[in-house]
């Protein structure tokens, strides 16, 4: 595989996902990926929260001047941002069952399992911190953030031996993280939010509060987004809440009003929250989720 033409990786459809080879391999090519399909490097988007001055040098691009400061004090000095400084990035792994769920080649749990890969070894390029906890009700694996690229492997290796368990505590989860970073910093969440939604909620201004900068990518199937089904089926419950036998063409109205409430109510949290919300589709290349991440931020630090 090491020998195939770049080019043909660079756009990876689900169905390729599995057939590369290693998480780490994967990463690696997702994220040259990346840079290619952004034209230039991605990896200064990643954080917009300011941070500190410094004095201005010869070179220096003007557009980050602080002409406040220079009204204060008559000197020029610069404003960097997180991006410009070492950070410490967690990334959160939702395992409970419902992420299990595939109407296709890939699952959820699959797919966001490339992703962390993916951003984990984006982060370590740019000599920042990263770290992996995975969890369903509670916290069943954590690996101290480093910012050396072993480091990638080793959140590699982990992803591949995940499994998944029946329930899941997205509260629980940001809650512990909140108390557990010791200065701001990233966390990033992966999961489908098929939980209580109050508590969701209730971790993001935790984290926020703390001043942590917060990013949720929520993972969804096509067909939880569509519901395409049709004739008579029976659903099973994927976290102990126990089996639906219908016609999928007779609900399938009722339940994408409420989808659509869902994922309304899930964004304007994170919206509120000043936190990012990225809906991902798993049926898409991975590319497509990252990159829209990734000129957001850019975006708004140009603001």
């Amino acid at each position: 595989m090491d020998n195939q033409p770049r080019q043909h990786l660079r756009y990876l459809d689900p169905a390729t996902l599995q057939k590369i080879g290693s998480l780490e391999l994967v990463a690696r090519e997702v994220v040259e990926g990346v840079r290619v399909g952004m034209h230039k490097s991605p990896l200064r988007g990643l954080s917009t929260e300011f941070s500190q001055h410094r004095p201005y040098v010869p070179g220096d691009g003007i557009r980050h001047i602080d002409w406040r400061v220079y009204g204060r004090t008559s000197r020029y000095y610069i404003k960097l941002f997180e991006a410009e400084t070492n950070f410490t990035a967690n990334l959160l792994l939702d395992a409970s069952s419902s992420m299990s769920y595939a109407s296709g080649a890939i699952s959820k749990l699959e797919y966001a399992k490339y992703m962390a890969a993916s951003l984990a070894h984006l982060i370590v390029k740019q000599r920042d911190q990263v770290g992996l906890a995975v969890f369903d009700s509670e916290l069943r694996h954590y690996i101290e953030p480093k910012s050396t690229m072993s480091v990638i492997r080793t959140i590699a290796e982990s992803l591949e031996d995940v499994g998944h368990e029946p329930k899941t505590n997205v509260y629980t989860i940001l809650d512990e993280f909140a108390r557990r970073m010791s200065r701001r910093g990233f966390v990033i969440l992966f999961s489908d939010l098929l939980d209580d939604l109050n508590g969701f909620i209730k971790g993001l201004n935790h984290l926020r509060f703390r001043g942590h900068n917060v990013v949720v990518f929520h993972v969804l199937d096509p067909y939880e987004l569509t519901f395409p089904f049709d004739g008579v089926y029976k659903f099973n419950g994927l976290e102990l809440d126990g089996d639906v036998v219908t016609q999928p063409k007779r609900v399938r109205a009722a339940y994408l009003r409420e989808l659509e409430k869902f994922l309304a109510s899930a964004r304007r949290a994170c919206e509120k929250a000043h936190v990012d919300y990225i809906l991902v589709d798993t049926s898409k290349p991975l590319e497509t989720a990252l990159i829209s991440f990734l000129v957001g931020r850019i975006q708004r630090r140009k603001k």
